[in-house]
């Protein structure tokens, strides 16, 4: 996967429900079409991010397991895209 992440969130050895969170507050602070790329070793952070992009305007264009690494990447999108 080679998708170009302006920023780089590091949520490993990070329990539920922080790797979520911390994602959120990182999205909160990027501009509309930013992506994010979130690393996590939590297992259930692939479900906590699929319920959280299914709930809001972002965007998923790829996740991934490398190990027992848990790669996401998110794309910001902006309030007037509702």
């Amino acid at each position: 996967m080679t998708l170009q992440a302006d920023d780089v969130l590091d949520a490993r050895g990070l329990a539920c429900p922080l790797p979520l969170l911390k994602a959120k507050q990182a999205l909160a602070g990027m501009q509309a079409g930013a992506l994010l790329e979130v690393r996590a070793t939590d297992a259930g952070s692939w479900r906590d991010f699929e319920s959280f992009i299914a709930q809001s305007l972002h965007q998923m264009p790829a996740r991934e397991v490398r190990g027992d690494v848990y790669y996401y990447w998110i794309r910001k999108v902006g309030e007037h895209a509702r």
